[in-house]
């Protein structure tokens, strides 16, 4: 992983949460480097004060977003919890908030 690498994201206000919603196709493929790319978007500070995290659950969110395969749908996403003060991403939630997003 290089130190710096331009990724298109948008930052999408959904009910009363935030999160960072980035094309999947922007990401490595490699689970591991992608969770890694995506801690580093929300800062290494524990805190997130040198990232776009907001050091709250409702502010520390990530969606994946892709065009989708199925005819019946036109976008899928992957939503993920980010840790504040962990290098964790809790990708076995779901956020209603970020999926009106």
């Amino acid at each position: 992983m290089r130190e710096f690498e331009r990724i298109r994201a948008a930052i999408i206000r959904g009910g009363t949460s935030k999160g960072v919603f980035v094309l999947q196709n922007e990401l490595p493929f490699d689970p591991v480097v992608r969770d890694q790319v995506i801690l580093s978007i929300y800062g290494n500070d524990e805190r997130q004060i040198d990232g776009l995290g907001g050091a709250d659950a409702l502010t520390s969110k990530v969606a994946m977003v892709r065009v989708s395969q199925n005819p019946d749908a036109d976008v899928e996403y992957t939503f993920g919890q980010v840790g504040i003060g962990t290098k964790y991403i809790d990708y076995k939630t779901n956020c209603g908030n970020i999926l009106s997003g």
